[in-house]
Protein backbone atom coordinates (compact mmCIF):
# COMPACT_ATOMS: atom_id res chain seq x y z
CA UNK A 1 0.00 0.00 0.00
CA UNK A 2 1.25 3.47 -0.85
CA UNK A 3 2.61 5.16 2.26
CA UNK A 4 0.68 8.31 1.39
CA UNK A 5 -2.56 6.49 2.14
CA UNK A 6 -1.56 6.40 5.79
CA UNK A 7 -0.98 10.15 6.03
CA UNK A 8 -4.52 11.18 7.10
CA UNK A 9 -4.54 8.56 9.86
CA UNK A 10 -1.05 9.45 11.03
CA UNK A 11 -1.92 13.12 10.94
CA UNK A 12 -4.96 12.65 13.19
CA UNK A 13 -3.04 10.37 15.54
CA UNK A 14 -0.21 12.89 15.86
CA UNK A 15 -2.65 15.69 16.54
CA UNK A 16 -4.49 13.68 19.17
CA UNK A 17 -1.29 12.68 20.96
CA UNK A 18 -0.03 16.25 20.91
CA UNK A 19 -3.24 17.84 22.10
CA UNK A 20 -3.66 15.38 24.94
CA UNK A 21 -0.06 14.87 25.99
CA UNK A 22 0.74 18.41 27.10
CA UNK A 23 -2.22 18.89 29.47
CA UNK A 24 -1.63 15.43 30.91
CA UNK A 25 2.01 16.36 31.51
CA UNK A 26 0.98 19.58 33.22
CA UNK A 27 -1.44 17.72 35.49
CA UNK A 28 1.12 15.05 36.30
CA UNK A 29 3.62 17.71 37.30
CA UNK A 30 1.07 19.29 39.61
CA UNK A 31 0.61 15.97 41.42
CA UNK A 32 3.96 16.53 43.08
CA UNK A 33 2.85 19.85 44.54
CA UNK A 34 1.57 20.03 48.08
CA UNK A 35 -2.21 20.01 48.19
CA UNK A 36 -3.49 23.43 49.34
CA UNK A 37 -5.60 23.43 52.43
CA UNK A 38 -9.25 24.25 51.89
CA UNK A 39 -12.40 24.17 53.95
CA UNK A 40 -14.52 21.07 53.66
CA UNK A 41 -16.87 21.15 50.69
CA UNK A 42 -20.31 19.65 50.37
CA UNK A 43 -20.67 16.63 48.15
CA UNK A 44 -20.49 17.36 44.45
CA UNK A 45 -23.72 17.95 42.61
CA UNK A 46 -24.91 15.20 40.36
CA UNK A 47 -24.76 15.82 36.64
CA UNK A 48 -27.97 16.01 34.70
CA UNK A 49 -28.27 12.97 32.53
CA UNK A 50 -31.08 13.95 30.21
CA UNK A 51 -29.49 14.69 26.85
CA UNK A 52 -30.80 17.52 24.74
CA UNK A 53 -29.82 18.92 21.40
CA UNK A 54 -27.56 21.86 22.09
CA UNK A 55 -28.08 25.18 20.46
CA UNK A 56 -25.88 27.16 18.16
CA UNK A 57 -26.90 30.73 18.96
CA UNK A 58 -25.63 33.78 17.24
CA UNK A 59 -23.89 36.48 19.19
CA UNK A 60 -26.19 39.00 20.83
CA UNK A 61 -26.09 42.33 19.08
CA UNK A 62 -27.90 45.44 18.02
CA UNK A 63 -27.74 47.01 14.61
CA UNK A 64 -24.70 46.18 12.53
CA UNK A 65 -22.34 45.68 15.47
CA UNK A 66 -22.52 43.60 18.58
CA UNK A 67 -21.70 43.84 22.19
CA UNK A 68 -19.09 41.42 23.41
CA UNK A 69 -20.73 38.11 22.61
CA UNK A 70 -20.98 35.21 24.99
CA UNK A 71 -19.98 31.77 23.78
CA UNK A 72 -22.56 29.26 24.95
CA UNK A 73 -21.10 25.88 25.75
CA UNK A 74 -21.62 23.65 22.77
CA UNK A 75 -21.54 26.37 20.13
CA UNK A 76 -18.99 27.02 17.45
CA UNK A 77 -15.87 28.72 18.76
CA UNK A 78 -15.47 30.92 15.72
CA UNK A 79 -17.99 33.70 15.47
CA UNK A 80 -19.01 33.76 19.13
CA UNK A 81 -15.95 34.35 21.29
CA UNK A 82 -16.84 34.53 24.94
CA UNK A 83 -13.81 35.56 26.80
CA UNK A 84 -12.93 39.03 25.74
CA UNK A 85 -9.35 38.98 26.94
CA UNK A 86 -8.51 35.35 26.33
CA UNK A 87 -7.64 34.96 22.70
CA UNK A 88 -5.26 32.12 23.35
CA UNK A 89 -3.26 30.57 26.14
CA UNK A 90 0.41 29.80 26.07
CA UNK A 91 1.47 26.40 24.76
CA UNK A 92 1.15 23.76 27.41
CA UNK A 93 -1.14 25.73 29.64
CA UNK A 94 -4.25 24.18 31.06
CA UNK A 95 -7.72 25.57 30.41
CA UNK A 96 -8.52 28.80 32.15
CA UNK A 97 -5.06 30.35 31.98
CA UNK A 98 -5.53 32.99 29.35
CA UNK A 99 -3.82 36.09 30.64
CA UNK A 100 -2.42 37.93 33.59
CA UNK A 101 -3.44 41.34 34.85
CA UNK A 102 -4.27 43.48 31.90
CA UNK A 103 -3.91 47.13 32.89
CA UNK A 104 -0.77 49.10 32.10
CA UNK A 105 1.89 48.82 34.76
CA UNK A 106 0.03 46.41 37.00
CA UNK A 107 1.21 43.07 38.23
CA UNK A 108 -0.63 42.25 41.39
CA UNK A 109 1.76 41.34 44.17
CA UNK A 110 -0.87 40.18 46.59
CA UNK A 111 -1.91 41.35 50.01
CA UNK A 112 1.53 41.68 51.56
CA UNK A 113 4.20 44.31 51.14
CA UNK A 114 6.93 41.80 50.32
CA UNK A 115 8.16 41.21 46.79
CA UNK A 116 7.50 37.95 45.00
CA UNK A 117 10.38 35.52 44.52
CA UNK A 118 12.57 36.35 41.54
CA UNK A 119 14.85 39.11 40.40
CA UNK A 120 14.57 42.50 38.75
CA UNK A 121 16.69 43.01 35.63
CA UNK A 122 17.65 46.43 34.27
CA UNK A 123 17.53 46.29 30.49
CA UNK A 124 19.95 47.89 28.05
CA UNK A 125 18.32 50.88 26.39
CA UNK A 126 16.00 51.40 29.34
CA UNK A 127 13.22 49.48 30.95
CA UNK A 128 13.04 46.63 33.44
CA UNK A 129 11.99 43.00 33.57
CA UNK A 130 10.99 40.77 36.45
CA UNK A 131 12.10 37.16 36.15
CA UNK A 132 10.86 34.26 38.27
CA UNK A 133 13.31 31.94 40.04
CA UNK A 134 12.75 29.32 37.32
CA UNK A 135 13.84 31.81 34.64
CA UNK A 136 10.39 32.53 33.20
CA UNK A 137 9.38 36.12 32.58
CA UNK A 138 6.87 37.61 35.00
CA UNK A 139 6.76 41.13 33.55
CA UNK A 140 8.49 43.52 31.16
CA UNK A 141 8.20 47.29 31.05
CA UNK A 142 9.97 48.67 28.03
CA UNK A 143 9.47 51.55 25.59
CA UNK A 144 5.95 52.22 26.79
CA UNK A 145 4.90 48.58 26.47
CA UNK A 146 3.90 46.51 29.50
CA UNK A 147 4.06 42.70 29.21
CA UNK A 148 2.71 40.47 31.98
CA UNK A 149 2.88 36.68 32.05
CA UNK A 150 1.00 34.45 34.45
CA UNK A 151 2.33 31.36 36.16
CA UNK A 152 0.72 29.18 33.49
CA UNK A 153 2.23 31.14 30.61
CA UNK A 154 -0.66 33.40 29.56
CA UNK A 155 0.47 36.77 28.27
CA UNK A 156 -1.08 40.24 28.29
CA UNK A 157 0.52 43.10 26.39
CA UNK A 158 -0.61 46.71 26.90
CA UNK A 159 0.59 49.77 25.01
CA UNK A 160 -0.64 52.97 23.36
CA UNK A 161 -0.71 53.40 19.59
CA UNK A 162 -1.91 56.56 17.83
CA UNK A 163 -3.90 57.59 20.88
CA UNK A 164 -5.55 54.18 21.29
CA UNK A 165 -5.08 51.74 24.14
CA UNK A 166 -4.06 48.36 22.72
CA UNK A 167 -4.44 45.20 24.80
CA UNK A 168 -3.27 41.94 23.28
CA UNK A 169 -3.78 38.44 24.71
CA UNK A 170 -2.09 35.80 22.60
CA UNK A 171 -4.11 35.46 19.41
CA UNK A 172 -6.67 38.07 20.40
CA UNK A 173 -7.21 41.38 22.11
CA UNK A 174 -8.81 44.77 21.61
CA UNK A 175 -8.15 48.35 20.53
CA UNK A 176 -9.85 50.98 22.70
CA UNK A 177 -10.63 54.53 21.57
CA UNK A 178 -12.56 57.55 22.83
CA UNK A 179 -16.09 57.27 21.49
CA UNK A 180 -18.99 59.25 22.96
CA UNK A 181 -19.85 61.92 25.51
CA UNK A 182 -23.28 62.78 26.88
CA UNK A 183 -24.61 64.35 30.05
CA UNK A 184 -21.18 64.65 31.63
CA UNK A 185 -20.42 60.98 30.99
CA UNK A 186 -17.77 59.71 28.62
CA UNK A 187 -17.63 56.38 26.81
CA UNK A 188 -14.99 54.40 24.96
CA UNK A 189 -15.35 51.81 22.24
CA UNK A 190 -13.44 48.57 22.02
CA UNK A 191 -12.91 46.63 18.83
CA UNK A 192 -12.12 43.04 19.76
CA UNK A 193 -10.34 40.64 17.46
CA UNK A 194 -10.38 37.09 18.86
CA UNK A 195 -9.48 34.11 16.68
CA UNK A 196 -9.95 36.31 13.59
CA UNK A 197 -13.47 37.35 14.66
CA UNK A 198 -14.12 41.09 15.08
CA UNK A 199 -16.81 42.61 17.29
CA UNK A 200 -17.35 45.79 19.32
CA UNK A 201 -18.46 46.89 22.78
CA UNK A 202 -19.03 50.17 24.62
CA UNK A 203 -17.74 51.04 28.09
CA UNK A 204 -18.44 53.98 30.36
CA UNK A 205 -15.39 55.70 31.88
CA UNK A 206 -15.07 56.06 35.66
CA UNK A 207 -12.54 58.30 37.37
CA UNK A 208 -12.05 57.21 40.95
CA UNK A 209 -9.54 57.81 43.71
CA UNK A 210 -7.53 60.24 41.61
CA UNK A 211 -7.15 57.68 38.83
CA UNK A 212 -8.65 57.64 35.36
CA UNK A 213 -9.94 55.47 34.09
CA UNK A 214 -11.84 52.33 34.97
CA UNK A 215 -14.30 51.08 32.36
CA UNK A 216 -17.79 49.70 32.99
CA UNK A 217 -19.87 47.83 30.44
CA UNK A 218 -22.61 49.98 28.82
CA UNK A 219 -25.24 47.86 27.02
CA UNK A 220 -25.99 48.82 23.44
CA UNK A 221 -29.48 47.39 23.93
CA UNK A 222 -31.94 46.18 26.56
CA UNK A 223 -34.78 43.70 26.24
CA UNK A 224 -38.30 44.90 26.86
CA UNK A 225 -39.14 45.01 30.60
CA UNK A 226 -41.58 42.08 30.48
CA UNK A 227 -38.82 39.67 29.47
CA UNK A 228 -36.63 40.71 32.41
CA UNK A 229 -39.58 40.28 34.76
CA UNK A 230 -40.22 36.78 33.44
CA UNK A 231 -36.53 35.90 33.98
CA UNK A 232 -36.45 37.48 37.45
CA UNK A 233 -39.56 35.88 38.96
CA UNK A 234 -40.17 32.18 39.76
CA UNK A 235 -41.52 29.98 36.99
CA UNK A 236 -44.93 28.29 37.51
CA UNK A 237 -43.15 25.01 38.23
CA UNK A 238 -39.49 23.88 38.47
CA UNK A 239 -38.00 22.89 35.12
CA UNK A 240 -35.79 19.90 34.39
CA UNK A 241 -33.55 20.81 31.50
CA UNK A 242 -30.99 18.65 29.70
CA UNK A 243 -28.09 20.67 28.34
CA UNK A 244 -26.62 17.85 26.29
CA UNK A 245 -23.09 18.46 27.53
CA UNK A 246 -22.20 14.93 28.62
CA UNK A 247 -20.47 14.06 25.35
CA UNK A 248 -18.55 17.32 25.09
CA UNK A 249 -14.83 17.25 25.97
CA UNK A 250 -14.82 20.52 27.92
CA UNK A 251 -17.49 19.12 30.23
CA UNK A 252 -15.55 15.92 30.79
CA UNK A 253 -12.48 17.96 31.66
CA UNK A 254 -14.24 20.29 34.07
CA UNK A 255 -16.73 17.71 35.33
CA UNK A 256 -14.94 17.31 38.68
CA UNK A 257 -15.24 21.06 39.21
CA UNK A 258 -18.58 22.00 37.71
CA UNK A 259 -22.05 20.52 37.34
CA UNK A 260 -25.29 22.30 36.36
CA UNK A 261 -28.27 22.61 38.66
CA UNK A 262 -30.46 19.48 38.51
CA UNK A 263 -33.61 21.65 38.31
CA UNK A 264 -34.42 25.30 37.52
CA UNK A 265 -37.05 27.13 39.60
CA UNK A 266 -36.42 30.38 37.70
CA UNK A 267 -34.63 31.66 34.61
CA UNK A 268 -31.82 33.33 36.54
CA UNK A 269 -30.55 29.92 37.73
CA UNK A 270 -30.57 28.76 34.10
CA UNK A 271 -28.65 31.86 33.00
CA UNK A 272 -26.11 31.25 35.78
CA UNK A 273 -25.34 27.76 34.48
CA UNK A 274 -25.16 29.03 30.93
CA UNK A 275 -22.60 31.72 31.75
CA UNK A 276 -20.34 29.42 33.81
CA UNK A 277 -20.39 26.78 31.10
CA UNK A 278 -19.67 29.37 28.40
CA UNK A 279 -16.53 30.56 30.19
CA UNK A 280 -15.23 27.05 30.89
CA UNK A 281 -15.77 25.88 27.34
CA UNK A 282 -14.01 28.96 25.93
CA UNK A 283 -11.07 28.29 28.26
CA UNK A 284 -10.93 24.65 27.19
CA UNK A 285 -10.90 25.48 23.49
CA UNK A 286 -8.27 28.16 24.02
CA UNK A 287 -6.06 25.59 25.74
CA UNK A 288 -6.50 23.11 22.89
CA UNK A 289 -5.60 25.85 20.43
CA UNK A 290 -2.51 26.70 22.45
CA UNK A 291 -1.36 23.09 22.73
CA UNK A 292 -1.44 22.82 18.96
CA UNK A 293 1.05 25.66 18.62
CA UNK A 294 3.78 23.01 18.77
CA UNK A 295 2.42 21.21 15.74
CA UNK A 296 3.14 22.25 12.14
CA UNK A 297 -0.07 20.43 11.21
CA UNK A 298 -2.17 23.17 12.86
CA UNK A 299 -5.59 21.51 12.53
CA UNK A 300 -8.82 23.12 13.64
CA UNK A 301 -9.09 23.16 17.45
CA UNK A 302 -12.75 22.16 17.28
CA UNK A 303 -11.68 18.94 15.53
CA UNK A 304 -9.12 18.16 18.21
CA UNK A 305 -11.53 19.02 21.02
CA UNK A 306 -14.04 16.59 19.54
CA UNK A 307 -11.58 13.70 19.80
CA UNK A 308 -11.95 13.39 23.55
CA UNK A 309 -11.50 15.05 26.90
CA UNK A 310 -8.20 15.44 28.67
CA UNK A 311 -8.07 13.04 31.65
CA UNK A 312 -8.19 14.58 35.09
CA UNK A 313 -6.45 12.81 37.99
CA UNK A 314 -8.52 11.92 41.05
CA UNK A 315 -6.50 14.22 43.29
CA UNK A 316 -7.46 17.15 41.08
CA UNK A 317 -11.15 16.79 41.85
CA UNK A 318 -12.57 19.90 43.42
CA UNK A 319 -16.05 21.30 43.32
CA UNK A 320 -17.84 24.54 42.56
CA UNK A 321 -20.40 24.07 45.32
CA UNK A 322 -24.11 24.75 45.15
CA UNK A 323 -23.73 27.35 47.90
CA UNK A 324 -21.27 29.35 45.81
CA UNK A 325 -23.39 29.02 42.68
CA UNK A 326 -26.42 30.22 44.61
CA UNK A 327 -24.52 33.38 45.60
CA UNK A 328 -23.70 33.99 41.96
CA UNK A 329 -27.30 33.28 40.89
CA UNK A 330 -28.59 35.88 43.34
CA UNK A 331 -26.35 38.48 41.74
CA UNK A 332 -27.62 37.46 38.29
CA UNK A 333 -31.13 38.03 39.64
CA UNK A 334 -30.14 41.45 41.00
CA UNK A 335 -28.66 42.47 37.65
CA UNK A 336 -31.80 41.36 35.80
CA UNK A 337 -33.87 43.55 38.12
CA UNK A 338 -31.58 46.51 37.52
CA UNK A 339 -31.70 45.99 33.75
CA UNK A 340 -35.50 45.80 33.89
CA UNK A 341 -35.59 49.16 35.66
CA UNK A 342 -33.27 50.69 33.06
CA UNK A 343 -35.33 49.26 30.21
CA UNK A 344 -38.41 50.91 31.68
CA UNK A 345 -36.89 54.40 31.62
CA UNK A 346 -37.55 56.66 28.69
CA UNK A 347 -34.67 57.91 26.60
CA UNK A 348 -32.12 55.53 28.15
CA UNK A 349 -29.93 58.48 29.08
CA UNK A 350 -29.78 57.47 32.73
CA UNK A 351 -26.76 56.53 34.76
CA UNK A 352 -27.19 52.98 33.59
CA UNK A 353 -27.48 49.78 35.59
CA UNK A 354 -23.74 49.38 35.30
CA UNK A 355 -23.64 51.37 38.54
CA UNK A 356 -22.63 54.78 39.79
CA UNK A 357 -24.54 57.93 38.99
CA UNK A 358 -21.75 60.46 38.97
CA UNK A 359 -19.56 61.86 36.25
CA UNK A 360 -16.33 60.35 35.01
CA UNK A 361 -14.44 62.39 37.60
CA UNK A 362 -15.99 61.15 40.84
CA UNK A 363 -17.80 57.82 40.42
CA UNK A 364 -16.48 54.50 41.76
CA UNK A 365 -16.56 51.75 39.13
CA UNK A 366 -19.40 49.21 39.35
CA UNK A 367 -17.13 46.50 40.79
CA UNK A 368 -17.16 48.45 44.08
CA UNK A 369 -20.95 48.75 44.20
CA UNK A 370 -22.19 47.07 47.42
CA UNK A 371 -24.62 45.00 45.34
CA UNK A 372 -21.75 43.05 43.82
CA UNK A 373 -19.69 40.81 46.06
CA UNK A 374 -19.28 37.61 44.02
CA UNK A 375 -17.13 37.53 40.87
CA UNK A 376 -16.26 34.83 38.35
CA UNK A 377 -12.65 35.03 37.14
CA UNK A 378 -12.59 35.48 33.37
CA UNK A 379 -8.83 35.33 32.77
CA UNK A 380 -5.73 34.31 34.64
CA UNK A 381 -4.83 36.71 37.44
CA UNK A 382 -1.53 36.33 39.24
CA UNK A 383 -1.45 37.16 42.94
CA UNK A 384 0.17 35.66 46.04
CA UNK A 385 -0.45 34.03 49.39
CA UNK A 386 2.16 34.81 52.04
CA UNK A 387 4.74 35.67 49.41
CA UNK A 388 4.16 32.58 47.27
CA UNK A 389 2.77 33.31 43.83
CA UNK A 390 -0.51 31.69 42.87
CA UNK A 391 -3.07 32.17 40.12
CA UNK A 392 -6.80 32.49 39.74
CA UNK A 393 -8.03 31.12 36.43
CA UNK A 394 -11.19 31.13 34.32
CA UNK A 395 -14.19 29.86 36.25
CA UNK A 396 -12.72 30.34 39.73
CA UNK A 397 -15.04 32.33 42.00
CA UNK A 398 -14.02 35.05 44.45
CA UNK A 399 -15.81 37.34 46.89
CA UNK A 400 -14.82 40.96 47.41
CA UNK A 401 -13.67 41.41 51.00
CA UNK A 402 -12.86 45.14 51.00
CA UNK A 403 -14.70 48.18 49.70
CA UNK A 404 -11.73 50.49 49.19
CA UNK A 405 -8.63 49.84 47.04
CA UNK A 406 -5.22 50.18 48.64
CA UNK A 407 -2.52 52.59 47.46
CA UNK A 408 -1.67 50.24 44.59
CA UNK A 409 -5.34 50.07 43.49
CA UNK A 410 -5.68 46.48 44.71
CA UNK A 411 -8.76 45.06 46.41
CA UNK A 412 -8.83 42.20 48.93
CA UNK A 413 -10.87 39.16 47.91
CA UNK A 414 -11.57 35.71 49.33
CA UNK A 415 -11.37 32.60 47.16
CA UNK A 416 -14.73 30.80 47.18
CA UNK A 417 -14.04 28.18 44.51
CA UNK A 418 -10.89 27.27 42.60
CA UNK A 419 -9.40 24.47 40.59
CA UNK A 420 -6.41 22.28 41.44
CA UNK A 421 -3.20 24.30 41.31
CA UNK A 422 -4.90 27.68 41.72
CA UNK A 423 -5.02 29.81 44.87
CA UNK A 424 -6.58 27.67 47.60
CA UNK A 425 -10.23 27.92 48.57
CA UNK A 426 -10.54 30.14 51.63
CA UNK A 427 -7.36 32.07 50.87
CA UNK A 428 -7.44 35.84 51.16
CA UNK A 429 -5.58 37.45 48.27
CA UNK A 430 -5.74 40.74 46.41
CA UNK A 431 -6.49 41.56 42.80
CA UNK A 432 -6.28 44.86 40.98
CA UNK A 433 -9.46 46.89 40.78
CA UNK A 434 -8.95 46.92 37.00
CA UNK A 435 -9.14 43.14 36.89
CA UNK A 436 -12.11 43.02 39.25
CA UNK A 437 -13.95 45.49 37.03
CA UNK A 438 -13.19 43.38 33.95
CA UNK A 439 -14.65 40.37 35.76
CA UNK A 440 -17.81 42.36 36.42
CA UNK A 441 -17.92 43.48 32.78
CA UNK A 442 -17.65 39.89 31.66
CA UNK A 443 -20.38 38.91 34.11
CA UNK A 444 -22.74 41.45 32.58
CA UNK A 445 -21.85 40.49 29.03
CA UNK A 446 -22.39 36.82 29.78
CA UNK A 447 -25.80 37.61 31.25
CA UNK A 448 -26.64 39.25 27.93
CA UNK A 449 -25.45 36.13 26.14
CA UNK A 450 -27.50 33.88 28.41
CA UNK A 451 -30.63 35.98 27.96
CA UNK A 452 -30.11 35.89 24.20
CA UNK A 453 -29.88 32.10 24.28
CA UNK A 454 -32.88 31.81 26.56
CA UNK A 455 -34.94 33.99 24.23
CA UNK A 456 -34.35 31.38 21.53
CA UNK A 457 -34.94 28.36 23.78
CA UNK A 458 -38.02 29.61 25.66
CA UNK A 459 -41.09 27.52 25.01
CA UNK A 460 -39.05 24.43 24.08
CA UNK A 461 -37.13 21.67 25.85
CA UNK A 462 -39.37 21.97 28.89
CA UNK A 463 -38.75 25.72 29.33
CA UNK A 464 -41.87 27.89 29.80
CA UNK A 465 -42.77 30.38 27.10
CA UNK A 466 -41.53 33.93 27.66
CA UNK A 467 -43.47 37.14 27.01
CA UNK A 468 -42.22 39.90 24.73
CA UNK A 469 -38.53 39.35 23.88
CA UNK A 470 -38.11 42.49 21.81
CA UNK A 471 -35.13 44.86 22.23
CA UNK A 472 -34.66 48.58 22.63
CA UNK A 473 -31.69 50.93 22.48
CA UNK A 474 -29.30 51.09 25.40
CA UNK A 475 -27.22 53.89 26.87
CA UNK A 476 -25.34 54.82 23.71
CA UNK A 477 -25.36 53.66 20.09
CA UNK A 478 -23.28 50.64 19.13
CA UNK A 479 -19.92 51.78 17.70
CA UNK A 480 -18.46 50.97 14.29
CA UNK A 481 -15.57 48.55 14.24
CA UNK A 482 -12.00 49.81 13.97
CA UNK A 483 -10.87 48.36 10.65
CA UNK A 484 -7.20 48.67 11.63
CA UNK A 485 -7.55 46.72 14.90
CA UNK A 486 -6.38 43.35 13.56
CA UNK A 487 -3.15 44.80 12.16
CA UNK A 488 -2.53 46.91 15.25
CA UNK A 489 -2.80 43.85 17.49
CA UNK A 490 -0.62 41.77 15.20
CA UNK A 491 2.09 44.44 15.21
CA UNK A 492 1.93 44.70 18.99
CA UNK A 493 2.29 40.95 19.46
CA UNK A 494 5.30 40.90 17.14
CA UNK A 495 6.92 43.72 19.13
CA UNK A 496 6.22 41.85 22.37
CA UNK A 497 7.77 38.66 20.96
CA UNK A 498 10.92 40.57 20.09
CA UNK A 499 11.04 42.29 23.49
CA UNK A 500 10.73 38.97 25.33
CA UNK A 501 13.47 37.42 23.22
CA UNK A 502 15.78 40.30 24.06
CA UNK A 503 14.86 40.12 27.75
CA UNK A 504 15.69 36.41 27.90
CA UNK A 505 19.04 37.06 26.29
CA UNK A 506 19.88 39.95 28.59
CA UNK A 507 18.62 38.17 31.70
CA UNK A 508 20.64 35.10 30.80
CA UNK A 509 23.78 37.13 30.25
CA UNK A 510 23.31 39.12 33.43
CA UNK A 511 24.45 37.41 36.58
CA UNK A 512 23.42 40.47 38.52
CA UNK A 513 20.39 42.70 38.53
CA UNK A 514 18.55 44.45 41.25
CA UNK A 515 17.18 42.20 43.92
CA UNK A 516 13.50 41.65 43.23
CA UNK A 517 12.66 39.65 46.29
CA UNK A 518 15.02 36.74 45.72
CA UNK A 519 14.00 34.03 48.18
Amino acid sequence: MNSKSHEPILRKLAVLLLAVAVPVLVWSQKKTESKPSAPAKPAAQSHTSTPAAHSNPNSPGHGNTTQRPGTPAGTSHTGTPANSRTGNTAMGSRPGTGTTTGHPGTMNAGTGTHALPGRQVSLRGGGTANVRPNGSIRSVNRNGMQINRGMHGGRTVVSTHNGARVVSTGRGGYVQRAYFARGGRTYVSRTYVVNNVTYTSVYRSYGYGGYCCYYGYAPAYYWHPAYYGWAYNPWPAPVYYGWGWNAEPWYGYYGPYYAPYPVYPSAYFWVTDWMIAASLRAAYLASVQANLELSPLAPDPEFVASLGAFPVPDDAKVTLTKEVKDQLAEEVKTQLGADQAEAGKSGNASAGSSGGGGTAGNAPPPALDPKWKTFVVNDEVSTDVDGQECSLTTGDVISRASDTPDADRNVDVKVLASKKGDCAVGAKVSVSLDDLQEMHNHFREQISGGMEELSKKQGSGGLPKAPDTGKQDGEVPAPPADTTAAKTLKDQQAAADQAETEVKQEAGNSGSGTGGGQQ
